[in-house]
């Protein structure tokens, strides 16, 4: 399920540690919250029935919660003790609002807020004494990380005689008693099918111009869907409302209940009424949805997405070989005509444009024949990963000097014309698209979940500007001449630095190389290191015959091309009948388990916190990640101590199981890191941590089970 969150923002609970305030005292105070015990009185009568309340005064952006917390979180709890025969109320919950971090939801407080309650006064109270009010206070404050915390407070008041003035109390009750939800003053309808429920208000009396927004905030946890979004129109006199269920939705006959909230435009601003809800439903076999979208500023977001994501691709691991590629290129060019520079520029960019645009095709072309794909999906294919890695590693040969094709520095792309090498440029952009399709950069997730589930058009639109932005630094400095001045001259420097440059290159092959033993097992790695023993022959063999007289040189150019030919015939063959190893399946890291959906929703339903990890062995982000993140002692540690399952999900080959949950989350590749609470019922909706990944944001995510059992 897209709901297309921006991959580059994450709230995280951390449950620091459990701070108590202990005092005799109306006032208490911690690092983030001051408490007071407040009434509405200065004394009591006997019988009398008086309101109590706790003011906290919470420091900026801090906040407490709800009632219902929403994704997370805990409600604040007071447990009066009060002399004999005194009773106390519920607390008296007032409106709250909504605070978004990230993909994460919820309903709370922040500034200060006074929680009510009523407290029944004896009749045998004994005039002349004190009628004492203790009260333990448990809340959680939260900001990026979570502290729960814990006051005493005391508050004596004065048994004075009947007819006695009590004095007014606390000013702070007054606009506790403001901020209540009102009683609901219209009649409300609720109709509810599987995937909606309508609340329909009639007779509200209010002007659609006036009216900014409406939402309802569910009572229970589950009724409602907590991050969704609440669409309402206007019809005549009635006002509809729409909301998502959530994953405790109504059982048959159970009552919705809540607070709706109106913000209108006032003389003085906008003004935010609750109102509370406390409604049966009917059940209807479906609700037509209310139309709220905006296709085309949905698609503009995800154009946008999809151009920074294509930028910080460049600064990946996976494109990281063909950087050394394109810094040649700009040295090389730096000192020719500026026309020049501009038109490898745009070659280069013509060549990724054109890559993504052929992707973009062949996505279309298999999802309209029913396949189940995503992102990367070349890479599942072992032939591809096997013609890669042999690409990877001629370039390194060329790099290296084994062998040189044209007067170009791009290297191969420079064999397919000989004007002035800008083919060698679009070949480079090609390379780029080939070598970038492994990783996912942030913002790409949204941008290409979106992108899936559109028209062919769209689709092309959100892939040409993923390719735009990978391409842009380089079409920048090739139409800048300024920059390009400042670039060092070229010299003999170049020839050793474009010799070592050559090593990244093997590298990238021996990875490839290793991604194919994963594939297809270990009779395949013999096949691609055989292979580019043959490559490297016909290589040498090219360059030390093409400067000897005509026939020499054709019959090496012969042997040389008869040798690539029997590699690639070879290899192919050779992978399709290799038989796969069982043995070097991607390894799972000792502290996790094999991802199955089964398995998924039996640790869900017990109630057990789980860490998701969508991975693939050609996906570099993903094992930068396991690497820097989730192999880590302190990860591995917080692991054990919330007593999180690690789940850990293999798409280096199709899988489509793998696949649906990926599209779930609106993903159309790996990496996708998931965390799914456990404990009690509000902490259950999943977390979707970053793309880029470090141990603290780990550890962050898995603090609400730490949280819950401190707290229980």
């Amino acid at each position: 399920m897209f709901e297309f969150r921006l991959l580059t923002i994450v709230f995280i609970l951390l449950g620091m540690c459990s701070l108590n305030a202990q005092a005799d005292s109306f006032a208490a105070e911690t690092d983030q919250v001051k408490a007071q015990l407040i009434a509405s009185v200065g004394a009591v009568h006997p019988g009398d029935e008086i309101l109590v309340g706790v003011h906290q005064r919470i420091i900026p952006h801090w906040h407490t919660y709800w009632i219902n917390p929403g994704d997370s979180g805990l409600p604040t709890t007071i447990v009066y003790t009060l002399p004999a025969g005194a009773t106390a109320g519920e607390i008296q919950w007032p409106t709250p609002g909504r605070i978004v971090m990230g993909p994460v939801t919820n309903y709370g407080y922040e500034n200060e807020v006074t929680l009510l309650s009523s407290i029944k006064v004896p009749l045998d109270s004994v005039v002349g004494s004190e009628f004492r009010i203790n009260a333990k206070v448990k809340w959680l404050v939260c900001e990026e990380i979570c502290i729960p915390q814990k006051v005493d407070l005391t508050l004596s008041l004065p048994i004075v005689l009947p007819g006695t003035n009590t004095g007014n109390g606390s000013p702070l009750i007054k606009t506790a008693l403001a901020g209540l939800p009102k009683i609901n003053p219209w009649p409300i309808k609720l109709t509810h099918s599987e995937k909606t429920l309508s609340l329909q208000i009639t007779d509200a009396e209010l002007q659609p111009t006036a009216v900014k927004n409406i939402r309802f905030y569910p009572a229970k946890w589950g009724n409602v869907a907590h991050g969704a979004e609440q669409p309402w129109q206007f019809s005549g006199n009635t006002i509809e409302l729409q909301l998502k269920p959530g994953d405790a939705p109504l059982s048959p006959g159970e009552n919705l209940t809540g607070i709706l909230t109106i913000t209108e435009n006032g003389s003085s601003g906008t003004v935010t009424r609750g109102y509370s809800v406390n409604v049966t439903g009917k059940t209807v076999a479906g609700i037509a949805p209310i139309n709220t979208e905006k296709p085309d500023l949905v698609l503009a977001s995800a154009l946008l997405l999809a151009f920074l994501g294509g930028i910080i691709l460049n600064l990946m691991p996976c494109v990281f070989p063909v950087l050394s590629i394109k810094a040649l290129a700009l040295i090389k060019h730096a000192q020719q005509a500026p026309r020049q520079n501009r038109l490898h520029g745009l070659a280069y960019t013509l060549g990724i444009l054109v890559s993504f645009g052929l992707l973009g095709i062949a996505l279309i072309a298999l999802k309209a024949g029913g396949a189940e794909i995503g992102w990367g999906f070349q890479f599942q294919s072992p032939l591809f990963v096997l013609t890669v890695a042999y690409l990877m590693f001629t370039v390194g040969l060329s790099l290296s000097g084994v062998f040189s094709i044209g007067g170009s520095v791009m290297g191969i792309g420079s064999s397919l014309a000989g004007r002035s090498g800008y083919s060698g440029s679009f070949f480079t952009g090609v390379l780029a698209t080939i070598v970038a399709t492994p990783c996912t950069a942030p913002f790409m997730g949204a941008a290409l979940g979106f992108a899936l589930t559109q028209p062919p058009a769209a689709l092309l639109a959100v892939f040409f500007c993923l390719g735009l932005g990978l391409a842009l630094p380089y079409l920048l400095l090739s139409q800048w001449p300024s920059l390009q001045k400042r670039l060092p001259k070229p010299g003999l420097w170049m020839d050793r630095l474009k010799q070592g440059l050559a090593f990244p290159m093997y590298a990238t092959a021996v990875w490839l190389v290793w991604v194919l033993a994963q594939q297809a097992g270990v009779n395949a790695v013999a096949i691609a290191l055989g292979g580019m023993v043959i490559i490297a022959f016909a290589a040498w063999l090219y360059e030390a015959t093409k400067t000897a007289k005509r026939s020499t040189q054709l019959s090496g150019a012969s042997v040389a091309g008869f040798s690539l030919w029997l590699a690639l015939i070879g290899s192919y063959f050779g992978i399709e009948t290799a038989p796969a190893s069982p043995s070097l399946k991607v390894a799972s890291a000792n502290n996790s388990e094999s991802y199955s959906a089964e398995r998924l929703t039996k640790l869900r339903s017990e109630g057990k916190p789980v860490f998701l990890n969508l991975t693939a062995a050609w996906c570099i982000s993903c094992l930068v990640n396991e690497k820097v993140a989730l192999s880590q002692d302190s990860v591995i540690d917080a692991f054990e101590k919330a007593d999180v399952t690690y789940l850990k999900g293999d798409w280096t080959n199709r899988d489509a199981e793998i696949t649906k949950i990926l599209a779930e989350f609106g993903r159309s590749g790996v990496p996708l890191y998931v965390f799914y609470p456990g404990g009690i019922g509000n902490l259950k909706n999943p977390v979707v941590l970053p793309q880029i990944l470090t141990p603290e944001i780990v550890t962050k995510a898995v603090a609400p089970s730490l949280l819950v059992e401190t707290a229980l």
